[in-house]
């Protein structure tokens, strides 16, 4: 029989996709992440329109409490379980519930302690710090999400170190579908009855919605895994013992490493993303203050705090979507590769990474600047959302290497090096939301985010060229 002329044929070629972990497990993420995205940039648009620029704009104040919540209680402990999942599968190949029960154990009571923190304190929170006295109903709602996204967030990890993105792809859609389908019926709901619906009814949309997804999560952890005890754990305990009975079929000793090992990768972590959070929540929280100072109503400046974050950024993050899918699932190739001295391998993805999203960022930089007047104006029906997205286009190429490099920089143990970039890139943006805002308004801001994102994105090739030159 003669040969193919052809190398592959393309069920070969499917084949090889999916048994590749990083390339399926990006397609698959970035399948749903960017239908979760169109769904969510709809989504933006309606809520900018029922709600207008002015309860966008509180509405956006929100972040700055989630983010800096969800970074104390569970994103430290996600990529440990990730990390540690995805070295044990290299060097053991049996991978098992044990970190996940471990990271549960603690993040767990962390997120109900920093949920009841927020409702109680929701007062203060809101007119000391957000400044803004209306946010305080909206913080009360939020904090029952506080335990949903722990929960959530180490079932993910656990399912990226083992190389099985479709429990947190499905998770992410049911999450945003169940979000709006959630806003747009209360939201109906009242205006059928003559209301005005209230802008607290997206802070509740998203509260059902992450407590749908962590149903779901946790339904396949405690189903689909035990499914698999052949190929999820081999020679070892079953996955429904490992999980119901935590460490006591490993003894104290290994319970002990266990923890020792999950926090010490999940302590720095924490503490770089409490302070990179509380200095994004100064940028944040300062942004509306210095516009006032440049002579802007309270209105007015939160008008134009929401065109800005709630309208214009989330526009421009919008092809993210694959980036990012790209970066959680690179950080566990990334740490296995290392662990097993494939400096190859990591050479090679690093080499891929900055070739594929420079070029990507080049690409959506022209479609933003060319159309980002017309996008503006026709889907917010606010020129100057077209304005910021025009001039934020310019972030593009570094917006979205950022994102890679910082996960392939996690994965070679540089968690140390990548905090203090960002608190330097920050410390340069909060320099332009001080000096420059109150004397040329929201165009400060801007140049502050331009310069941010180069200086960040120099610093982290600068970082990747020397460790892969030295090795």
């Amino acid at each position: 029989m003669e040969k193919s002329l052809y190398p592959d044929n393309p069920m070969k070629t499917m084949k090889k996709v999916k048994n590749h972990p990083l390339i399926f497990g990006t397609l698959l993420l970035t399948a749903t992440g960017l239908f979760s995205r169109v769904i969510g940039f709809f989504y933006r648009i309606y809520l900018s329109r029922l709600f207008g620029e002015e309860g966008m704009g509180i509405y956006q104040l929100l972040g700055p409490v989630l983010s800096l919540s969800f970074s104390l209680t569970a994103a430290g402990y996600q990529t440990a379980i990730s990390k540690i999942v995805a070295e044990q599968a290299a060097r053991e190949r049996k991978p098992s519930l044990r970190p996940l029960a471990a990271g549960l154990s603690i993040s767990l009571p962390l997120s109900l302690l920093g949920a009841l923190g927020v409702y109680y304190l929701a007062e203060p929170i809101s007119i000391h710090l957000l400044q803004e006295g209306r946010t305080a109903p909206m913080l009360r709602i939020l904090a029952f999400s506080l335990p949903f996204a722990a929960i959530h967030a180490c079932i993910n990890g656990h399912f990226y170190g083992i190389k099985k993105a479709g429990v947190p792809s499905a998770t992410q859609l049911l999450e945003q579908l169940v979000r709006v389908g959630c806003v747009y019926l209360l939201s109906a709901r009242s205006l059928a009855a003559g209301r005005i619906p209230d802008i607290a009814v997206a802070v509740l949309g998203l509260t059902i919605g992450e407590l749908s997804s962590m149903l779901v999560a946790a339904a396949a952890a405690w189903h689909y895994l035990p499914a698999r005890p052949e190929t999820v754990f081999r020679q070892g305990p079953s996955c429904t013992d490992s999980f119901r009975n935590g460490f006591r079929r490993t003894g104290k000793p290994a319970a002990a490493t266990l923890y020792r090992q999950l926090l010490s990768m999940a302590l720095p972590l924490t503490a770089n993303r409490i302070v990179l959070n509380l200095l994004q929540s100064v940028e944040a929280v300062s942004i509306p203050s210095c516009l006032r100072l440049y002579g802007y109503d309270n209105v007015t400046a939160l008008s134009v705090y929401g065109v800005l974050t709630g309208m214009a950024m989330p526009f421009i993050f919008f092809p993210n979507a694959l980036t990012s899918s790209v970066a959680v699932l690179l950080l566990p190739m990334i740490s296995e590769s290392y662990a097993l001295g494939d400096m190859k391998a990591v050479r090679s993805a690093t080499v891929r990474t900055v070739r594929y999203c420079g070029l990507m960022g080049a690409c959506c930089m022209a479609i933003f600047v060319l159309f980002g007047n017309w996008a503006g104006t026709t889907l917010f029906h606010s020129p100057l959302a077209g304005y910021f997205i025009q001039t934020l286009g310019f972030i593009c190429p570094f917006l979205y290497l950022d994102t890679t490099l910082s996960s392939i920089l996690q994965g070679l143990g540089m968690a140390g090096r990548i905090f203090l970039m960002n608190v330097f890139c920050l410390l340069v943006r909060l320099g332009f939301v001080f000096l420059a805002v109150p004397l040329v308004g929201i165009k400060g801001y801007l140049w502050g985010i331009l310069a941010g994102q180069l200086v960040l994105g120099c610093l982290y090739l600068g970082c990747l060229y020397r460790f892969l030159k030295k090795h």
